[in-house]
Order: structure tokens, then sequence, then C-alpha cells
């Protein structure tokens, strides 16, 4: 058997580096847990048996989506990027990527997802993606570097694929939906602040406002925090109440909630990496965890 030329391997070296450098421009774990979450509320939406095609198109739109916005983002943030250990070895700041192949990218990706999910699956699905790019990349990602107050949008743009899976289920939004989202835009303010408290170095280097940068003391930081879970636990428990879920996700979301509040007073009082990254993994497998309960115990 002969082997390749080199130069046929070189080439070949070059091409799966790049295109491993657009996969990575996409951040496809976060993307998986926002289709997790948006395939969950699509399931529980879904009257009698799931529309499989219809969930392909849901699937591929939002991908799509969340993909092509993230690539923009690390087009628009590629100068801080390079200023931040955790983000150093992104695609743009190693030189992986030009910014114009990452811009380029962003826009055909977001493009094709306005496109899938318009036209694919209804004009209420495209209007929500639509939103979600606006509000994503056009305001919360510059506003990062002026007010340290740019989470709650963040979030909302963040809480939209619950919206995106029950419109695509049943082209219209009700107080279900309202509800699903609402979990996981409380859900988003431990979690991203977990993050800025563990790199809180990173992002004062950059430039980044977040809230630990600019309120060294935390005091901001635990009343946020720690009434962010709060309002979690309750919106978490409405499922039950309007009875879309049953007795199994109650207990189920209690009991996730309770675990949420004590890794949030935990890291608030020691202020330290190792609290706050047990918030950080604390948050990870609690959304899962309520959204996987919801589809088991739907009504």
């Amino acid at each position: 058997m002969s082997s390749l030329h080199p130069a046929s391997q070189t080439f070949s070296m070059i091409a799966a580096a790049k295109l491993r450098a657009f996969y990575d421009l996409t951040k496809p774990r976060i993307v998986m847990l926002i289709l997790m979450v948006a395939v969950a509320a699509f399931y529980v939406a879904s009257p009698g048996r799931v529309d499989v095609l219809r969930l392909l198109y849901t699937i591929i739109g939002i991908a799509l989506l969340a993909g092509g916005i993230f690539a923009l983002n690390h087009y628009l943030e590629r100068d801080v990027d390079a200023l931040m250990k955790r983000t150093a070895t992104r695609p743009l700041p190693t030189g992986r990527l030009k910014p114009i192949e990452a811009l380029s990218f962003g826009i055909i990706l977001t493009v094709l997802a306005l496109i899938t999910l318009s036209l694919g699956l209804n004009l209420l699905c495209g209007v929500i993606g639509l939103f979600t790019f606006v509000s994503y990349v056009l305001l919360y990602t510059p506003l990062k570097r002026r007010t340290p107050y740019h989470t709650p949008l963040g979030a909302l743009s963040g809480a939209t694929p619950p919206l995106l899976g029950w419109a695509a289920a049943r082209g219209s939004l009700d107080v279900d939906s309202w509800i699903l989202f609402g979990i996981l835009f409380f859900w988003q303010f431990p979690h991203f602040l977990a993050i800025e408290m563990m790199y809180a170095d990173d992002y004062a280097r950059a430039g980044i406002r977040v809230l630990p940068v600019v309120d060294p003391t935390w005091k901001k930081v635990g009343t946020e925090l720690l009434g962010a879970i709060v309002l979690l636990l309750f919106v978490a428990v409405l499922p039950f109440l309007t009875g879309l879920a049953g007795e199994i996700y109650l207990v189920g979301a209690a009991l996730a909630g309770a675990a949420f509040v004590v890794m949030g007073a935990r890291a608030v009082a020691r202020k330290d990496r190792p609290s706050a990254r047990q918030l950080l993994l604390t948050s990870v497998f609690y959304l899962p965890l309520v959204f996987g309960l919801l589809v088991v115990n739907v009504r």
C-alpha cells in the first residue's frame, strides 16, 4: 500500500486544522447545552407524537444560529480574547483563523439559521431567532466593556432556546413556554457570575466590566447571585403548579435548587476560586437535571 505524498499529507493536515478552528468558533459544548434545552421544550410542547422532521429543522436551525452568533462574538472580541488566559488559545488570538474568515463564517451561519427557522418552521421562530442575534451580538457583546449590568440583556438572548423549541412544536407561545424561558433566564446569573468570579483578574486585564471586577467587596455580587438563585427556585416550581409537570419533577427541582442555594452562599462567603468553581459545576449539572426531569415527568 503506497503512502500519501508528503505534499498531500501537509494539505490534509492544514485543512483539518482549519476545519477544527471553524468548529471551535461555534463553541460546540455550549451549543449542545442549548440544543438539549430546546429539544426538551420541543418534546414537552409537542401535542401527541413528536414530529421528527420539525424536530430536525429545529435542531439544525438552532445549531446554526448559536454557532453563527458565537462565531461573530469571537470576531468582535478577538482583541480582548488575546488579553485573557482563558481565551488566548481561541482561533483568532492564535492566528488559526483570520478575522475576515470568522466574520464571514458567522454571517453565513446566522443567515442560514434565520432562513431555516423562518421557512423550515414558522415566522415566529424566525422572529425569536432574529431577536436572539440582535440582542446578543449587537447589544450585549459591546455593552460588556461599558457596564457591569450587561448580564440581564445577555440572559434575555440566552434564554430563548425554550421559546424556539416551543414555537417550533406549536407555532405559538403560552404561559408554560415563558416559564421555561424564566428558568433559563435566572439560571444564567449564577452560572456566569461563577465564571466571572473565577476569572476576575482576566476580565480586569481585558477591560471587561463584569460585576466581580467593579465590585471588589462582592456585596453586589452576592446580592445578585443569591437573589437570582432564589428567583430561579420559585420559577422552577411553576411547571408543577401549572400542571405541566408532576411530583417527581417538583421534588427533583426543589432538591437541585437547594443545592444551588448552598453552593451560591458558600461561594459568596468564601470569595475564592475553588468555591466559585464548585458553584459553576453545580450550575452545569442543574440545567440538564431540571429539563431532564421535565421531560420524564411531563403530564
